[in-house]
């Protein structure tokens, strides 16, 4: 199973060269990817933009939308154009998480209807496919930059429609959030759509996890996870800070557990921005998960 880390992108108070440190250290460490969440209303970095500015001060790490809301950025032709330049620009190194979301008041701020953002994403998915295989649109022909393997493509989401979505349009399915049970389940429900579609190929299946380790692990485990998701409400977000993982013995049984649930890569995700965290998550990880 692949280990990759999340930036600290979403993080208040995270600043430009902080950020880049970070991704530096993450390939350093040998990481094999650096993830990125999205969120509109929230003073975190555009997540498209934090990932360009990590390609730019490294070579190898893969570079990770886990997920991007899609249907917030309702011109799929222009919204492929961007990933296709950050994949040319990175070398190839652009996987592509998408869902719909859920959250109400990024809808509402976008002046998009929340009720037929499933409809909305289907089209985007079935345009940016179009446009990343060429497909000529005007005068000048495809939209580019021309790219000889489009982004890895993984569809984000534990309802139905998500697993259809992922064996139709996808290359795999990403978790956002839960342990390693409810992943368990999920991949059957992959492998379901996959043999229903035809597919003969093997789907590529990630999530994400929170971490948080240090001296001030449960501190900033309750602050960011409590502020973030705020929005679910005081139960909710506390047992999400209590279950990440804040120490060593943790980190190493939430790997296993999630590559014996069938996880191809598992991004684990800060709870603070001090690139120190990266450190400590590469000498958390057990020796056999050590890139």
């Amino acid at each position: 199973m692949d280990i990759g880390i999340g930036l600290p992108a979403t993080i208040p108070g995270v600043d430009g060269e902080t950020l880049l440190e970070w991704a530096r250290r993450a390939e350093r460490h040998g990481f094999s990817t650096l993830g990125t969440i999205d969120r509109l209303v929230y003073p975190n970095y555009d997540p498209l933009i934090a990932l360009t500015a990590a390609a730019a001060v490294t070579e190898r790490i893969r570079l990770t939308t886990a997920i991007l809301i899609a249907p917030l950025r309702p011109n799929a032709v222009a919204l492929a154009k961007q990933l296709a330049t950050i994949h040319h620009l990175s070398g190839g190194r652009l996987v592509v998480g998408a869902a719909p979301g859920g959250r109400e008041d990024d809808y509402e701020v976008s002046g998009i209807d929340i009720h037929t953002r499933g409809r909305a994403f289907d089209r985007q998915l079935d345009e940016m496919k179009r446009v990343w295989a060429g497909e000529e649109k005007g005068y000048a022909g495809p939209v580019g930059p021309n790219v000889d393997q489009p982004p890895q493509l993984l569809i984000g989401g534990r309802a139905d429609a998500s697993f259809r979505r992922a064996a139709e349009y996808g290359a795999g399915w990403i978790m956002g959030g839960g342990d390693p049970a409810q992943f368990a389940a999920s991949v059957e429900k992959v492998e379901a759509a996959w043999s229903a579609a035809g597919r003969q190929d093997t789907p590529r299946k990630s999530s994400l996890t929170y971490f948080s380790l240090g001296s001030d692990a449960d501190k900033n485990a309750q602050w960011y996870l409590g502020d973030y998701y705020g929005w679910l409400g005081e139960e909710i977000t506390a047992g999400m800070a209590q279950a990440a993982a804040r120490d060593a013995e943790t980190v190493a049984q939430r790997v296993t557990l999630f590559e014996e649930a069938g996880c191809d890569e598992l991004i684990l995700f800060p709870c603070s921005s001090d690139p120190e965290q990266v450190d400590l998550l590469a000498q958390a990880l057990p020796v056999s998960a050590r890139p």
